[in-house]
């Protein structure tokens, strides 16, 4: 299962442009501090540094860690501003510019000469309420992005949507790194408006995943939620489309300094954010996936790709 959406574009502009030399002067000055190669991150962890000349300076992580490159993903940390972006304030309007929860923000520096292997991002798409948008900053015309084999050059201060759950490459035959701010966000409607009319026209909506606000949790209801199950091995699977087959593993909803957790196996494993009414998205992700307490005590467990919907039910005890 992917997010590809047939209707939907490998590439388009979307409807915000930037001044492209302001940013570009306070990436020249980020220059100067210790960019870190691009290192996936899934359920398992952090993976393997790419081998391609691929740097990244994170503006936004799990956390706040300068540290970490990655694009973060479901866990116990929020996503927050690094120290980096205190000293970009062209870099943060764009930031503030996009109407839509922010998750992680990168700048990427892809070398002369440099090309990443053809690969698939999984779980980004408007399906699984997830997206990734580029503002190319300093590129040139042998800087591309190839989707389905197809090349394109991207005109910079521009925001641009690719369909990055397609097989595609980065490639840069130019003479100096093609640098992009790239940013990681859920889907709401005000960032679909961002699109041009007839793709949007041409968008089947009831596949389109959108974020709803967190509802703050008073801590007089924290004590109900502390609730023992098992919980499906595949739920906690968040980073991949074909997950393994396994046995329930035991669970329980806990309270950590004021908020709810998910245990796994003994083992805090996600912040548990609350949309009202008993449900819950895991900390760090989208509705892709969702634990629901009932007022019987049963706890449901909903994983989403559009229409598609996987659920299990499971009891639970105090």
């Amino acid at each position: 299962m992917t997010g590809t959406m047939t209707a939907a574009p490998a590439v388009t502009a979307l409807d915000l442009r930037f001044d492209v030399e302001p940013l570009a002067a306070e990436v020249r000055r980020l220059r100067e501090r210790a960019w870190k190669a691009q290192r996936p991150y899934g359920q398992d962890g952090l993976m393997s540094t790419t081998a391609a000349d691929w740097t990244i300076l994170s503006l936004r992580s799990p956390g706040g860690d300068p540290a970490r490159t990655d694009p973060g993903g479901a866990g116990l940390a929020q996503f927050a501003d690094t120290p980096h972006l205190a000293a970009c304030p062209a870099l943060g309007a764009v930031m503030a510019a996009v109407p839509a929860p922010l998750r992680s923000v990168r700048l990427m520096a892809l070398g002369p000469g440099a090309e990443s292997p053809e690969h698939r991002d999984s779980k980004i798409g408007l399906p699984y309420g997830t997206l990734r948008l580029h503002v190319p900053i300093t590129t040139s015309p042998g800087a591309v992005v190839v989707i389905e084999g197809v090349e394109y050059h991207w005109e910079p201060g521009r925001l641009w949507y690719g369909d990055f759950s397609r097989p595609h490459l980065v490639r840069n035959s130019g003479d100096e790194a093609r640098i992009h701010l790239v940013l990681d966000m859920l889907v709401t409607p005000e960032l679909l408006g961002l699109f041009p009319d007839d793709v949007r026209d041409r968008l089947p909506i009831g596949d389109v995943l959108f974020a709803r606000p967190p509802v703050p949790l008073p801590e007089r209801e924290l004590g109900g939620l502390r609730r023992s199950f098992m919980l499906p091995a595949a739920f906690r699977e968040w980073s991949e489309d074909e997950v393994s087959s396994g046995a329930d593993l035991p669970a329980r909803i806990v309270a950590v300094d004021g908020e709810p957790v998910l245990e796994v196996a003994g083992e805090p494993a996600f912040g548990l954010v609350h949309l009202g009414a008993g449900e819950f998205r895991l900390r760090g992700w989208s509705e892709e996936r969702t634990l629901h307490i009932a007022s019987d005590g049963r706890v449901r467990m909903w994983v989403r790709a559009g229409r598609r919907l996987t659920c299990w039910e499971r009891p639970s005890e105090p």
